[in-house]
């Protein structure tokens, strides 16, 4: 029998959502110190037959959590040992910053949504590199070569113009790029104004060039670039940013942010009103989220690596996505209904569907 939800709902659904993520993020974290983590490791790894090359990197599972969980870059062991095969921090502007006006998280329960408007509250690049640092060490000292991966996303910091937007990128990617995996430059959260105009195309190539050049300069090395996109996007602008990836050699594209649209909810209008403007996630989004995965995938062939993320729930979901074309998966929001065990269940159906064939 499954606790979690049970729990959710008699403690969690009632509480503030911001107070409530607080409090399992803090949870998750206190768990790593604790006797319980290589039991939890133990129940939660995924098999080693269910590694996956990509970005020239091993990922231990094909799953791992979306940016948006782990801001602050402090939990990612903790984060790992419930099973996940890559964490992305972020997302981190090159300044600290307290974000939006609370409150700012809104959970839709009947739809297995949330709306946030969090306007990428975070410590700062500065703060989060040697964050960032520490838990690569901890996860090769826990499991070596086998460890999971690390990837930070990067945003622009809401006061600097989008005059300064690159410039404000590089600042971020001079303190990052080293420790990280990967790197995720996101033009497309509709929490800091103006943001999505970086998704044009006469936008995002000077960006997307100088945050590489300047990653790789920085660490010394190729380090894996990739761009994460909104799915309320046209289906020509996928093509431009398809064309643009091939074009630019880009290591890959994140599919998809969460969407302004309010389209098909079961909750009443009166509470979707009642929450406001922000991002939607969740089960909502998998309809096109996918058809965002199956449209990229068309346009840019066999390479490069797509992370597909939107309505992602269940193992069977994950398994959609892979058959789909995408080489990662990603979740968050079903993370905070599901409960810590959740990314472990999906390793053990991803391997139940693998041994089917």
């Amino acid at each position: 029998m499954r606790v979690y939800p049970t729990f959710f709902r008699m403690v969690f659904s009632g509480m503030d959502p911001e107070k409530a993520h607080k409090i399992g993020y803090e949870a998750i974290r206190a768990a790593a110190f604790t006797p319980a983590a290589p039991v939890l490791r133990a129940l939660t790894r995924p098999a080693p037959d269910q590694s996956v090359d990509a970005l020239g990197l091993k990922f231990p599972s094909p799953f791992g959590l979306a940016a948006g969980f782990d801001k602050e870059g402090a939990a990612v062991v903790a984060l790992a040992n419930l099973g996940f095969g890559h964490v992305e921090l972020g997302t981190v502007t090159a300044q600290a910053q307290p974000g939006n006006a609370k409150p700012r998280l809104f959970r839709l329960v009947e739809d297995r949504a949330v709306i946030n408007r969090m306007g990428f509250n975070n410590d700062g690049a500065a703060a989060v590199a040697p964050r960032v640092r520490k838990a690569v060490d901890g996860l090769y000292r826990r499991w070596g070569r086998s460890r999971p991966i690390v990837g930070v996303n990067i945003g622009k910091t809401k006061k600097v113009g989008l005059e300064n937007a690159v410039e404000d990128y590089l600042a971020s990617t001079r303190l990052l790029a080293a420790d990280a995996d990967y790197l995720v430059v996101n033009v497309s959260s509709p929490n800091t104004p103006g943001l999505r105009q970086l998704q044009s195309i006469d936008s995002l190539r000077p960006l997307l060039t100088a945050v590489g050049r300047t990653a790789d300069e920085t660490a010394g090395r190729h380090v894996p670039l990739l761009v994460k996109i909104a799915p309320d996007l046209t289906d020509e602008d996928i093509d431009d940013v398809a064309r643009l990836a091939l074009d630019l050699k880009l290591d890959g594209v994140v599919a998809t942010n969460t969407t302004i649209e309010r389209q098909g909810l079961v909750t009443d209008a009166e509470t979707v009103i009642a929450a406001g403007v922000g991002g939607l996630s969740g089960a909502p989004l998998k309809q096109r989220s996918l058809e965002v995965l199956r449209r990229l995938r068309s346009a840019l062939g066999p390479d490069p690596v797509i992370i597909s993320v939107g309505g992602v729930e269940t193992g069977d979901d994950v398994q959609e996505r892979l058959a789909a074309g995408a080489n990662l998966v990603q979740g968050y929001t079903a993370f905070l209904y599901e409960g810590p065990f959740w990314a472990g269940r999906i390793n053990r159906r991803l391997r139940a569907l693998q041994r089917r064939g």
